[in-house]
């Protein structure tokens, strides 16, 4: 019987998604489990600003029969706004890696801190206590944990009211926050050995000029991809970062961008195919991925 070989485009890879070492609420090995139950071959977890689920991560991925290349999410700053870009392939390890995610994660303590004071002031009480009981990395403390904890006390039905009414600029809760360069975001992961990937671009709403900026500038510092199928991207929005790849020439990603069942509006694996045409991060990084006949 002829031997079935997936088309690397149909390749179910889910290369972004979060655990409780940041701000998702399943720990690594859940995750991983879950990932596999819905088909997924290819897995990364990508926490934000942490790659201390790492080892954990490759382990449960091998124990559940799916290949599994390293990642991370780091947050950054780009013409006022947060942007996102994901490692991938990297070397977990890399002591300059760690040392520049651990600086980009230690203004998150006195954020969080303002966050609470601006909330106080909206009648909402004792915010910061009530959102370090979902963190599971104090270091990590974020909006999604301040939004559990808002939808847990009942002042919204769900974390998507939350962002609609606190937390967002214009509204109580909002401290900006000055995270990493892009340059040194992608330098800290080309140096690690590994490819940076541009997240979910629709998200960020800029204007065509700062888009086009986004994506000049990255390719500039060595990016070598964007995120195309992704959990918040409309099925018109992958042609459009299909287009966007072509146009300056990156590999294309897919990831899921789940944090939990609960909130998540997509599932890990659940996503359809990259576009025909372009080339999947996973074809450059193949010698990056860890396989599951490594495991041992």
């Amino acid at each position: 019987m002829p031997i079935s070989i997936t088309p690397p485009s149909q390749l179910n890879a889910d290369l972004h998604c979060h655990s409780v070492v940041s701000d998702g609420t399943l720990t690594p090995e859940a995750l991983a489990q879950r990932a596999s139950a819905n088909g997924v071959q290819l897995w990364a977890l990508t926490d934000h600003d942490e790659i201390g689920g790492q080892h954990r991560a490759r382990a449960a991925a091998h124990a559940n029969g799916m290949d599994y290349l390293t990642g991370t999410e780091i947050s950054v700053t780009f013409a006022d706004n947060t942007v996102h870009i994901v490692g991938l392939g990297f070397d977990p390890d890399d002591e300059q890696l760690a040392q520049g995610l651990a600086l980009t994660r230690g203004g998150r303590g006195a954020r969080a801190r303002e966050i609470s004071r601006q909330l106080e002031e909206a009648g909402i009480h004792d915010a910061y206590e009530g959102a370090l009981k979902y963190v599971g990395n104090p270091e990590l403390i974020s909006r999604t944990h301040f939004a559990r904890h808002l939808v847990e006390i009942g002042a919204c039905r769900d974390t998507s009211e939350v962002f609609r009414r606190f937390l967002t600029e214009g509204h109580p809760g909002f401290v900006p926050h000055q995270w990493a360069s892009l340059s040194s975001a992608v330098h800290w992961i080309r140096e690690a050995g590994g490819m940076a990937v541009i997240a979910h671009p629709a998200r960020y709403r800029f204007t065509a000029n700062e888009e086009f900026a986004l994506f000049s500038e990255f390719r500039k510092h060595g990016g070598e991809g964007v995120e195309v199928v992704t959990g918040s991207h409309t099925p018109s929005e992958y042609g459009t970062y299909a287009d966007m790849a072509r146009e300056f020439g990156l590999a294309a990603s897919r990831g899921s961008d789940f944090h939990s069942p609960q909130e998540s509006h997509t599932d890990l694996g659940a996503l359809p195919p990259l576009p025909q045409g372009l080339t999947p991060v996973w074809e450059l990084l193949g010698h990056r991925i860890q396989r599951r006949a490594a495991a041992a």
